[in-house]
């Protein structure tokens, strides 16, 4: 495994870390879950996500049962609030108040005293920002959280917290995790540079398109048995509309190029994810041991300007500027207009 800050903070992370996301406390049983945590953790990952609305507490309760057996000072455990915990409308959002409540929650449900990274799992218009960020300064201040950071919020939205907490002299935020891709590269429009200039530390989720990067599906086989398209639960929220012709073409391409370096296509994806500087995590779902034990192994791949030159070539898909058209971050100086 290798290690690095997360963003410009003093919280060392894995490059790899192991989410809950449709996985624990919904999709895997208790066993099969302490066992995937299990060889996360003995293959060097320190880094353990989850949300409270995962299933509604559901996988939060499951890591803090594993938690229990282990050495907490070991693990950096992130969370997440937000999202709805009840069917009452003041279950949700941001506010000083769901904040409060949905921390103290948490903590219970992961049997821990403090939670190192405490995320805002999404913006919430309801509420006034200042509120919002004073909210998780004191929990730092009180010792429930150490750190705190955002989730899927635009530029904007992350460059206004950060200038409130400079006025105020509150603890700012420390990373943004959002989702990146092979597939989605909506991150590199403007929300990257923000992050590498302010130092925030990008824990991506969804680094693998939730398994359609690592090359099970295809063509011949569009919805294997026992993948995440294949479940009940999870199908619904599968994005099987990127699975066109196009698709499929792209991934034999790719195959073929993991094939040249002696790596899954998994674990091509997952170093073309870590190649960019402010990417300091990136967070794997998983319902096997296995599948661990695969992935972390991207964190030891190199790829050379002219692989991923190549790989630019068969995706075709770099965000590009809305005046000038030219690509965004690919070999591009920005000179401003």
């Amino acid at each position: 495994m290798k290690y690095t800050n997360l963003g410009k903070s003093g919280l060392i992370c894995s490059q790899i870390s192991i989410g809950s996301w449709l996985t624990y406390g919904t999709n895997v049983d208790d066993t099969t879950a302490f066992h995937c945590l299990d060889k996360a953790i003995d293959l060097g990952v320190n880094v353990i996500d989850t949300a409270d609305v995962y299933n509604r507490g559901e996988a939060e309760r499951v890591i803090g049962s594993y938690l229990k057996t282990k050495n907490r000072h070991e693990i950096i455990l992130a969370t997440k609030v937000f999202g709805p915990m009840s069917d009452h409308f003041m279950t949700q959002g941001l506010s000083a108040r769901h904040i409060r409540n949905a921390c103290e929650a948490s903590l219970m449900r992961l049997h821990t005293d403090y939670i190192d990274l405490y995320q805002c799992h999404r913006y919430d218009i309801d509420t006034p920002l200042e509120e919002t960020c004073y909210a998780m300064h004191r929990l730092i201040e009180e010792g429930k959280i150490l750190y705190w950071g955002v989730s899927q919020w635009t530029a904007v939205q992350i460059l206004n917290a950060i200038r409130i907490c400079e006025k105020n002299g509150w603890r700012k935020p420390i990373s943004n995790q959002p989702v990146y891709n092979m597939l989605n590269r909506s991150l590199e429009i403007d929300v990257m540079t923000v992050c590498e200039q302010e130092g925030l530390g990008l824990m991506v989720y969804s680094p693998l398109a939730q398994g359609l990067l690592t090359g099970k599906y295809t063509k011949e086989n569009p919805i294997p048995q026992n993948s995440r398209a294949a479940n009940e639960k999870t199908s619904k929220m599968f994005p099987i509309q990127q699975m066109t012709q196009k698709f499929y073409t792209q991934i034999d391409m790719l195959r073929k190029i993991a094939a040249q370096l002696n790596c899954t296509m998994a674990q091509l994806s997952l170093a073309w994810c870590l190649r960019k500087k402010p990417v300091s995590s990136c967070i794997i779902g998983a319902t096997r041991p296995e599948q661990i034990e695969e992935n972390v192994k991207a964190v030891e791949i190199t790829l050379d300007l002219d692989v991923i030159q190549e790989i630019e070539n068969i995706l075709d898909n770099h965000p590009k500027d809305q005046y000038t058209g030219v690509p965004i971050g690919h070999g591009v100086i920005k000179r401003g207009y």
